[in-house]
């Protein structure tokens, strides 16, 4: 019984003796005063561009800049947009939205805006940019878009604008 009372003793000092060292190693960093650090030296093995260096593009292209919806064809920093026909010829498939459908004289037509946001009528057989209209339904606009992807094997594809919003490709 003394022995298990000793070595209880013995391991509470110690327990004790871990404690306080540790507070006092906590406590002693944060009661100095923070010291002035010099200035990182640059690491030895990351190359570092000369003083007079600069950067000059040489007609390559910004890798940081987006490819998508660039707006105009940059080809030529001094070559003007593109320009397109005025009202729907001029639009665009992704352009176009579908804002009602009426029949008339036993003929749907169907009302679109553009993003210039003037609403044209359009029917069958209407050109427009990268398309024609095939046919308006009482529920869509079908269109034969052509499509500009040399990658891709289909040439056309069809794309139902719906009256109530959304797009259906085929």
């Amino acid at each position: 019984m003394m022995q298990t009372q000793a070595v209880h003793i013995s391991v509470a000092a110690l327990i004790a003796t871990l404690a306080t060292s540790t507070v006092v190693q906590a406590q002693a960093p944060a009661a100095a005063p923070p010291a002035q650090t010099a200035p990182a030296a640059p690491r030895p093995d990351l190359p570092s561009p000369p003083a007079n260096y600069e950067y000059s593009a040489l007609g390559r292209r910004d890798p940081f800049v987006s490819l998508i919806n660039r707006g105009t064809d940059r080809s030529g920093e001094t070559e003007q947009p593109v320009k397109r026909a005025e009202g729907v010829p001029g639009m665009m498939v992704s352009e176009m939205t579908v804002r009602g459908i009426v029949q008339t004289r036993g003929a749907w037509v169907a009302m679109v805006s553009g993003i210039d946001g003037k609403v044209y009528t359009v029917r069958a057989g209407d050109k427009l940019a990268d398309g024609v209209i095939r046919e308006v339904t009482a529920q869509a606009v079908v269109i034969m878009q052509v499509v500009n992807d040399p990658l891709s094997l289909d040439k056309q594809r069809e794309v139902r604008k719906l009256l109530r919003g959304g797009e259906e490709v085929k």
